[in-house]
């Protein structure tokens, strides 16, 4: 008996930890129903959903929620989202519900529908922007008559086992909560109301939910040692057997760069057999600053990356000077040091990563002012210690394989007056230091 509470208690303490980032551990999506008025058998609400992840979004083709009722609800009507299926209506004569099923699978509106089926920060294909990114775009909303409901708070039950589904999303849901009722402006914002109940149910982020596999990788270079450290062999595991040469003449058949529903990737063929790749290149070395490249390369021929994020881990960062490229803002969390940032593209310029192909990839430059107390190039220490793409961990190289400093590298902690003018003339030059 003691054996199984030992197991169970490290089970729960074993999903809780797979569930916490500690990059961002207060990253969360959380859906809020608010109840906004009563109908004769029900009610209506407003649903939001807020994307408090800091470098973690929802891609296309976006979300998909779902549920099951208390009770045996239906919903009369929806605005600026849909259920997939009707159910079994047949009970109903003359007026007939958008959805009778007891357990709803609710998905976005695309772009582009009539301004009558609307409501604010709906209709956006299911696509939901990082908090880091762009706060303004990190929330989705849609509106739900709930009809064979309560009718007022004592008689409402609310809604349980919450799913947040969609291809490469690893969500586990709470259960709904009520809460004190969300206050808001009015539509003419004159004055301000109150909801007539408000719950919200927590879903939290899960990798190993996501996938078995990583869903990216890193490689390494280094100006001062000609080896090129790649990918680890089968980074994203070897199961996806319809890769395809990137010469292949299957590559100018129409619809090869259709995504497919089920979000299966089209992979160029490679060693790694991942969708991105992320190259970390040390390029320059100066007196008190050094500089590093890096490129993101996608390999999946049917996914655009819209609005990507980078996550880098690596004690200099607290020293970076400027970003050439890319946009950069550190993650700085609670009572830990300022060794994370998060990258991400420049709006209508580099913030799309197209398909697998010539035009799949982005890079930039990165300059850090040295720490000389800890700064060194040996050991691996200009590298970075882990790399996220789009919230996912990338899978690094094993450290031995890093790139090493030659024999003859002493030279750069030992100079005499006359080197250290030199190295610092060449870094007002812009020129390199080797």
């Amino acid at each position: 008996m003691k054996a199984v509470l030992v197991f169970v208690a490290i089970s729960v303490l074993f999903s809780y930890a797979v569930a916490y980032d500690p990059l961002d551990p207060s990253g969360n999506i959380t859906i809020k129903w608010d109840v906004i008025s009563w109908t004769p058998d029900g009610y209506v609400a407003a649903v939001t959903m807020n994307n408090f992840q800091m470098y973690r979004q929802i891609m296309s083709p976006g979300w998909t929620l779902g549920w099951s009722w208390a009770k045996k609800e239906v919903i009369w009507s929806m605005v600026g989202a849909q259920a997939t299926e009707q159910g079994d209506c047949s009970k109903f004569k003359g007026n007939i519900p958008h959805c009778c099923k007891r357990t709803p699978t609710i998905v976005d509106l695309l772009p582009g529908v009539p301004y009558n089926q609307q409501i604010a920060n709906c209709c956006k294909g299911g696509v939901i922007a990082a908090y880091g990114q762009d706060p303004a775009a990190a929330v989705s909303a849609f509106q739900v008559s709930v009809g064979l409901a309560g009718t007022t708070n004592k008689t409402v039950k609310l809604p349980k086992n919450f799913t947040l589904l969609g291809p490469g999303l690893g969500y586990t849901c709470g259960p709904a909560k009520i809460v004190p009722s969300t206050v808001y402006w009015t539509p003419d914002r004159r004055r301000k109301t109150q909801a007539l109940m408000t719950w919200n149910v927590t879903c939290t982020y899960t990798q190993m939910l996501a996938s078995r596999y990583p869903s990216c990788c890193v490689s390494f270079s280094s100006f001062y040692n000609s080896t090129i450290v790649p990918c680890p062999s089968c980074s994203c595991g070897c199961q996806h057997k319809n890769c395809i040469q990137k010469d292949s003449k299957l590559l100018t058949k129409a619809g090869v760069n259709t995504p497919r529903k089920d979000g299966q990737p089209l992979l160029q063929c490679t060693s790694h057999m991942c969708p991105i790749r992320v190259h970390w290149h040390v390029k320059l070395n100066y007196k008190d600053y050094w500089r590093a490249k890096i490129a993101i390369t996608n390999f999946n021929y049917r996914m655009n990356y819209t609005q990507w994020t980078l996550v880098a881990q690596h004690p200099n960062l607290n020293n970076i000077t400027e970003v050439f490229s890319f946009t950069y803002k550190p993650l700085v969390t609670y009572g830990s040091i300022n060794d994370t940032g998060m990258f991400y593209g420049l709006k209508y310029y580099n913030d799309l990563l197209m398909e697998a192909g010539p035009d799949g990839n982005v890079q930039s430059e990165i300059l850090l002012q040295k720490d000389l107390q800890t700064f060194t190039f040996k050991q691996g220490w200009a590298f970075p210690r882990k790399v996220y793409f789009n919230g996912d961990e990338c899978k690094m190289p094993s450290p031995d394989a890093y790139p090493y400093l030659p024999n003859s590298a002493h030279i750069f902690a030992k100079m005499t007056l006359q080197q250290s003018l030199i190295i610092l003339v060449s870094f007002l030059l812009g020129l390199r230091v080797v």
